[in-house]
């Protein structure tokens, strides 16, 4: 089987200039994808999908592969789909074929080594067709604002029931994503058809959208050991 990894990294960034080669624990934050991808025992190739040269450069020095995304599938709105499509066609061009795709988020870079392999192993086990990295919230009180006042989301505050009778739920972090070529091209969708989740740890959940996450992301990964 043909597992091929594809990192969509934009050069542009509003919250973060910058954002993929701000530094993390000392590396370029494109660093860390890059080498957990490539520390997996069932992934084949690791490809980096970016406008910019100077991401695209780096990515080759850390030993992946890359595409040079066009401009019009790289503005704010571009869709990671848009990139993972474009991304499909030229990988096909060189090689013979792709049997499942492993689409990486760059700004979460709190990933254990084993994730990515457990989670293929599921994705294989349950003949799955695509899945999403998620946490689970099973002990959340969410809450929503209406024109008013607050009112609850996902239980009756008047009848407040322990942690432990409360509902399961997976809160998707977007860590990565697993996913069959066909889905992706028949739903212009990273999920379809038999759909699975692979949960991981409650301090993973964290994503940089902005400077403050980037302390909150090196003060994890120091302290449990994934640098």
């Amino acid at each position: 089987m043909n597992v091929v990894a594809i990192i969509p990294a934009r050069g542009g960034s509003k919250g973060v200039p910058k954002k993929n080669l701000q530094k993390i624990c000392g590396k370029p934050l494109i660093y860390w994808s890059i080498m957990q991808a490539r520390a997996s025992n069932f992934v084949n190739s690791v490809w980096v999908s970016s406008d910019d040269d100077e991401i695209l450069s780096c990515a080759v020095s850390f030993g992946a592969k890359t595409i040079t995304r066009p401009l019009n599938i790289s503005n704010d709105t571009a869709s990671s789909e848009s990139a993972w499509l474009h991304s499909l066609k030229h990988i096909r061009s060189t090689e013979n074929s792709v049997d499942l795709i492993l689409g990486m988020q760059a700004t979460s870079p709190i990933r254990a080594k084993f994730d990515i392999d457990n989670a293929i192993e599921s994705f294989c086990v349950n003949e799955l067709d695509s899945l999403f990295t998620a946490n689970s919230i099973k002990d959340f009180h969410i809450w929503k604002k209406n024109k008013v006042s607050f009112e609850a989301d996902n239980y009756n505050f008047k009848n407040r029931k322990p942690r432990q009778k409360m509902e399961e739920k997976f809160l998707e972090n977007g860590s990565f994503y697993l996913f069959k070529p066909e889905i992706l091209e028949k739903e212009h969708n990273r999920l379809g058809g038999k759909i699975g989740c692979y949960v991981m740890e409650a301090y993973q959940m964290p994503q940089i959208d902005n400077f403050e996450d980037i302390k909150l992301c090196e003060t994890i990964m120091l302290g449990y050991g994934l640098t």
